[in-house]
């Protein structure tokens, strides 16, 4: 995400201007977008026209229109991400009051303001903008005839490919139609490792599966690379590391962060801390209930919660967000897709929330 202006005044109105660069940035918009703001984005919308002889056509031109938020839609798989409002700023095109979509894409500008920008969706912007933020663990979780090929960022777990290849069963006396299509198979994987993984920041590519198709596709792997003299999966032999899984789904990929090979493997990366930090959070749901707690869309609540994580911070305490969309948050589902765990003593806690409340009356 690139940051282009930032206006922000001293009573925590104001807007920034932001463009979206890759898939992951449309996740961190979702998440900095609430009801209410108002989004100023190009535009496609449908118009009609009436000529000199009274016929009526209709064209789609392109416009900017700026919108009061009603509606948010993120698709995940796809990673777009649509905005319903009403147009709030005259326009030749679109009535004041109207409904309009916007779908937000990549590389265009959108300007985002806000009544009021709290530390949650500061951080946020400061986290989506910053390039030491990209996704250092890859993976290829696979099974014979299916590979789901990610990336796990701190903010979430991106689907780059999947390959699916139907594989004929071994026939007796005969596996050539079996072996041709394994092949292509694992063609297609190597090809999809070449073109979605970046290997000057990936530091280490997990291939996880069951049985022996992982043992057999790092030996294709490596054996084309070495026959087509591809110096980058050869210079990068070391990032690789085989581990099981129980399948070839992308839900493995939980099971497999959570092996504590893997654990070692990983510890200087991002995606290791965010899980671990996630067993910690159950544990204390679990344990200590009153010092865990997980989002809402209700801005009182909201707010609550915004100057307790405040709190948390400036007594030297940790604050951990996650999204239901990272490997790490898949059962966040049902805690409303965000999840924070709040680090001090509980007796802090006390005192946090007793001054929150006293703010509120």
């Amino acid at each position: 995400m690139k940051l282009v202006h930032k206006d922000i005044e001293k009573d925590n109105a104001g807007q920034v201007t932001l463009i979206p660069e890759e898939a992951e940035d449309m996740w961190h918009t979702y998440n900095l977008l609430q009801v209410g703001d108002s989004l100023r984005a190009s535009t496609i919308r449908k118009v009609q026209t009436e000529s000199s002889t009274g016929s009526v056509g209709s064209s789609r031109v392109r416009t900017t229109l700026t919108l009061c938020v009603e509606t948010i839609d993120f698709d995940s798989q796809a990673c777009q991400l649509r905005v319903k409002g009403t147009n709030i700023q005259e326009n030749q095109y679109v009535k004041m009051g109207a409904y309009h979509t916007i779908e937000l894409e990549l590389n265009r500008k959108f300007t985002l303001a806000k009544k009021v920008w709290d530390s949650v969706v500061l951080d946020r912007i400061e986290q989506a903008c910053d390039p030491a933020q990209k996704a250092d663990v890859a993976a290829v979780v696979m099974q014979e005839g299916l590979a789901n090929l990610v990336l796990v960022t701190p903010a979430m777990t991106l689907l780059r490919a999947k390959v699916e290849v139907t594989i004929p069963r071994k026939r007796k006396g005969s596996c050539t139609q079996h072996d041709k299509a394994l092949e292509r198979f694992y063609e297609a994987v190597m090809q999809g490792i070449l073109r979605h993984f970046s290997f000057d920041v990936v530091k280490c590519i997990l291939v996880a599966s069951p049985g022996f198709v992982k043992d057999q596709f790092i030996s294709y792997l490596f054996k084309e690379a070495v026959r087509q003299d591809c110096k980058i999966l050869l210079e990068n032999r070391s990032k690789f590391m085989v581990v099981h899984s129980s399948s070839g789904h992308k839900y493995s990929l939980k099971e497999v962060l959570c092996d504590p090979a893997v654990t070692a493997r990983l510890s200087d990366t991002k995606a290791a801390g965010e899980v671990k930090a996630l067993e910690d959070f159950y544990k204390m749901l679990q344990q200590e209930p009153d010092r865990a707690f997980y989002g809402h869309q209700d801005i009182a609540t909201r707010s609550r919660y915004v100057r307790l994580v405040d709190n948390v911070k400036e007594n030297g305490g940790n604050v951990r967000i996650f999204s239901s969309l990272h490997v790490s948050g898949d059962q966040l589902n049902q805690l409303s897709g965000v999840a924070a765990i709040l680090r001090f003593p509980i007796a802090d806690v006390s005192e946090a929330e007793e001054d929150s409340s006293s703010d509120e009356d």
